[in-house]
């Protein structure tokens, strides 16, 4: 179950987050029944990476709420979230926005989950307002700068999608299968990106627009990042897919900066961690969390 709250981002843009709890369990009498999480228990904001949504950490959600609050946000543009034409997509407006809803949803100190883009709002966050972060989990995002080449394949990418898909089966073969970045099948792979698609009346399109998430792209992909890692005071978990897009050079250089930085690693998975290998993505993070509950 999850229970859409608005929320006001920064410039007066409004956002979805999404609370999420147990499935509903249903009582001899036949009446749904969802587990109540106790007052006064901690907070979790989970941020999505780019072109993601709230739902992606859906089940992380859900297993996070027996303990914690666990809330998930449509950024900016992205899922059901405002997506303002003229709206601003800089890195400034995304920490921004998380920030006004730790402080709109009472959920600080907070435990902040991010991945990729979204991990770096996290810890961008993080070494803003320490007050309101009591750990960190960076999933899947590097800290140096990925220059100009990569905003320009990313480009060319969006361009090749061929738009509109028919069904959302050829949005799952497509994604899973025949993009040309698929290096092998990725069944894990199309379900996300189906999950990021809506119907219209000439077949299946996102529901983002490409121009705004290159717009939010290029005000991070040129710059490193490091700065930031170093002045994170909380303890911060680096995670990734042992086939991701964060090597473990630069994994382990990450945990060295942080001043509390620690490191886990899942295997059999890509960039999309949590969604390739969710069993083993939850005890990667585990160990962490159940130290930040004794401290």
């Amino acid at each position: 179950m999850a229970r859409r709250i608005d929320v006001t981002g920064t410039g007066g843009v409004r956002l979805a987050a999404w609370e999420f709890g147990d499935p509903p369990k249903t009582d001899p009498a036949g009446l749904d029944s969802a587990r109540e999480v106790p007052d006064g228990s901690p907070g979790v904001l989970l941020l999505h990476g780019l072109m993601g949504r709230a739902s992606h950490w859906a089940s992380t959600a859900r297993w996070l709420s027996g303990r914690y609050r666990a809330v998930a946000l449509d950024q900016r543009g992205h899922g059901r979230s405002d997506k303002p034409p003229q709206g601003s997509f800089t890195r400034d407006a995304y920490v921004d926005d998380a920030e006004a809803a730790l402080e709109q949803l009472g959920l600080a100190p907070v435990v902040l989950i991010g991945h990729a883009m979204g991990a770096l709002t996290a810890w961008q966050l993080a070494a803003k307002r320490p007050d309101l972060v009591r750990g960190l989990i960076i999933c899947d995002m590097r800290a140096s700068a990925l220059g100009a080449a990569s905003q320009r394949e990313w480009d060319q990418w969006f361009k090749s999608w061929p738009l509109p898909f028919a069904t959302l089966a050829d949005v799952r073969k497509w994604f899973g299968e025949d993009d040309p970045w698929v290096e092998r099948p990725n069944p894990a792979r199309g379900a996300f990106y189906a999950e990021v698609m809506a119907e219209s009346p000439d077949g299946w399109r996102p529901v983002f627009d490409p121009e705004q998430m290159l717009r939010s792209r290029e005000t991070w992909v040129y710059d490193a990042h490091w700065e930031e890692l170093a002045q994170v005071r909380c303890p911060a978990l680096v995670v990734r897919g042992l086939d991701g897009e964060l090597g473990r050079a630069e994994a382990q250089e990450m945990v060295r900066v942080l001043p509390r930085g620690q490191y886990a690693e899942v295997a059999d998975a890509g960039h999309l961690v949590h969604y390739d290998q969710p069993e083993a993505w939850r005890a990667a993070i585990e160990p962490f969390l159940d130290a930040l509950s004794t401290d």
